[in-house]
């Protein structure tokens, strides 16, 4: 059996300057909108990662033709008539579960396979389901799949969400952007993400304020008024925290391009506790560092607090630090898998419910480990930067739902690593 990994030669060299890409959570959601404006929008800055083609094969599958000319994608969603999603895409990945609200927007029903895709938690959907029944949905389950009608029409509610969940404020904006009357979403998720896509909406002619707010209201508009758009996806904020880690680990300097720095309030506010140089621009952040690192205590929230994708690359940094660090995560509730991976690489690391003790220690070995989740695999690969030796990570398919050329961006910043297949007879490097 051969497979893909990830080879990386520890150099403790990452430094220089790199663009990001659009923000994966932003353009999958921006794709399914493009659903509710029956005609081509053009989506620019979208990223070139396997989660993103998944979607665009949703959409394909429904009768739209998406075609990628670089970081552009067009899709002409005037001729779609189908409304159900099939099982072998929807499995992939959880965010296909977005299409749903759309759905309902444009058609008034939809048949959605129940998602999948995820190792980091439950993520369980009774959050959509229950904000989109106020809005007049009605769902049965049948042999895996969600089924939804509205039998009396979409119309305008007021929903207070149990937790401030992204996809499901995002699938209700979707939805109530063509229901009858006014909406308001009261404690939304207030990700720069679903600015984005309030902002697309509106482009689109729809009528949506508060977004970035735990507020979001919506006064909703006949499906005959939403038109295409052109739209450019924005900067993607946990990209940009990860290569941003990779230098405050080796010390840097790294300059990201490409992301609204206010994205990152608290990660760069954390990175400056932990000894850390941070400078910024209108679209920049350089982070640098000549001191030993700090420890730190961090809690992930929903935004504008600390943001649980970058959690397992500041557990990294927590290693390395002088000093002991507490990481709580409050968000999803099996993402300390990632530390077991770390301390097969030396990390001192006592994990109690959902706190993890992180003891600083003054190396780290190159091993083989296999990454858990999207965002640790990428931390992993930043661990082999700082270790002794080499480091093999396997399972890297995670790591491509998010990262675009992650490997070619880590080499123009000096990193000694390569992608190779891992066989009976050896590497086959590429």
């Amino acid at each position: 059996m051969s497979e893909e990994i990830i080879l990386v030669r520890g150099n403790n060299t990452l430094s220089g300057e790199v663009r990001v890409s659009g923000a994966k959570n932003s353009a999958l959601k921006l794709i399914a909108a493009s659903l509710l404006g029956q005609g081509t929008c053009i989506i620019r800055n979208v990223p070139d990662i396997s989660d993103i083609r998944i979607m665009s094969e949703v959409l394909r599958q429904l009768g739209a033709p998406v075609e990628r000319e670089g970081h552009t994608l067009t899709i002409d969603t005037s001729s779609v008539e189908r409304f159900e999603t099939p099982y072998e895409l929807v499995s992939k990945m959880r965010a296909s579960i977005s299409i749903l609200g759309p759905l309902v927007g444009r058609f008034g029903k939809a048949h959605v396979a129940m998602p999948g895709g995820c190792q980091i938690g439950a993520r369980k959907i009774d959050m959509h389901l229950k904000g989109l029944e106020a809005l007049g949905v009605e769902f049965v389950t049948e042999h895996g799949f969600l089924k939804a009608t509205t039998p009396r029409g979409l119309h305008g509610a007021h929903v207070v969400l149990d937790f401030p969940s992204v996809g499901a404020t995002e699938n209700l904006l979707m939805a109530a952007v063509t229901a009858e009357g006014a909406t308001q979403i009261e404690n939304a998720a207030r990700e720069p993400e679903i600015v984005d896509l309030a902002t697309m909406l509106n482009e689109m002619g729809a009528r949506v304020s508060g977004a970035g707010s735990s507020l979001i209201e919506i006064e909703g508009v006949a499906l005959s008024s939403m038109h295409p758009c052109e739209h450019a996806t924005c900067g993607d904020r946990i990209e940009a925290g990860t290569f941003l880690v990779g230098g405050a680990l080796t010390g840097g300097p790294v300059t990201v391009r490409g992301v609204d720095p206010s994205f990152l309030r608290m990660a760069l506010m954390k990175l400056e506790l932990m000894g850390c140089d941070v400078e910024q621009g209108s679209d920049w952040v350089t982070v640098s560092r000549t001191r030993p690192l700090s420890p730190v205590d961090i809690q992930t929230l929903p935004h504008p607090g600390f943001p649980t994708d970058l959690q397992a690359q500041f557990m990294l940094l927590a290693a390395r630090a002088e000093g002991a660090s507490v990481i709580t995560e409050n968000v999803f509730e099996n993402r300390f898998m990632f530390a077991s991976e770390l301390m097969r690489m030396g990390a001192d690391i006592v994990i109690e419910d959902h706190h993890a003790l992180v003891r600083g220690v003054d190396r780290l070995q190159g091993a083989p480990v296999t990454s858990t989740d999207l965002r640790a695999g990428a931390a992993l690969v930043l661990a082999g930067v700082v270790a002794e030796g080499e480091t093999r990570v396997r399972k890297v398919a995670h790591i491509d739902r998010g990262y675009e050329d992650y490997v070619g961006k880590l080499r123009s910043l000096g990193v000694d690593v390569q992608r190779v297949v891992e066989g009976a007879f050896g590497d086959d490097i590429r």
